[in-house]
């Protein structure tokens, strides 16, 4: 990560109750939909993918507050909720970014087999506590396949807190999929949400 110049101290937003904020829209997801179900591949990992990659492609969605400082992480990891298949056992898991691994499909295998070890006790799950995490280079991924939603909210556990929350839903008859993003207005606008959801369109139609 790297301090960088940015005037915290005069930024409208910083003496607000909560900075906190939301946005939701739809994606279509054919493209990436098809090719899981040609190739035999977790549509639910895919699109984890995809959106990390959005989410490390605007820099001010990868911007924290540390000890006073303004500081920008290089890239954010993904920590995301995962079941098992008969919705008993609620784990989760820490993923590195796609960019550290050769191919997209060697990423994949890497997400499944860390879901498997974890939901099977071989490994420990991601267990630090939400007060900290504003501390650590992630932002937050949660899937709700159940739901084709229009909008959501989030739990907020410190107004302040700056960590991105990515929250993606049902695929619909049309292959659209709501995305929603919850973000802090001292570092994220509109057009920082916009680069998001550019991005985020370009990752899934790219397969």
């Amino acid at each position: 990560m790297k301090e960088i110049e940015f005037d915290l101290n005069n930024n409208l937003f910083i003496n607000f109750q909560s900075t906190r904020y939301s946005m939701s829209a739809r994606i279509n997801v054919e493209k990436l939909w098809k090719w899981c179900q040609k190739n035999n591949k977790s549509f639910f990992i895919m699109s984890l993918g995809c959106l990390m990659n959005a989410v490390n492609s605007v820099p001010e969605l990868k911007r924290r507050i540390i000890d006073e400082k303004a500081i920008e992480y290089d890239y954010l990891d993904g920590v995301s909720p995962i079941m098992d298949d008969e919705n008993e056992i609620y784990m989760e898991m820490r993923v590195i970014v796609p960019q550290e691994f050769d191919s997209i499909l060697e990423w994949h295998d890497y997400v499944k087999n860390q879901s498997e070890d974890i939901l099977s006790g071989k490994k420990e799950g991601f267990t630090l506590e939400m007060e900290k995490r504003d501390f650590e280079n992630i932002a937050n991924f949660s899937c709700i396949p159940w739901v084709d939603f229009d909008m959501i909210t989030n739990c907020v556990v410190d107004g302040q807190a700056i960590q991105p929350l990515v929250t993606w839903g049902k695929v619909n008859d049309d292959y659209e999929m709501s995305v929603s993003i919850t973000v802090s207005h001292i570092f994220v606008n509109g057009r920082e949400l916009g680069y998001f959801y550019e991005n985020a369109q370009k990752e899934f139609d790219r397969f």
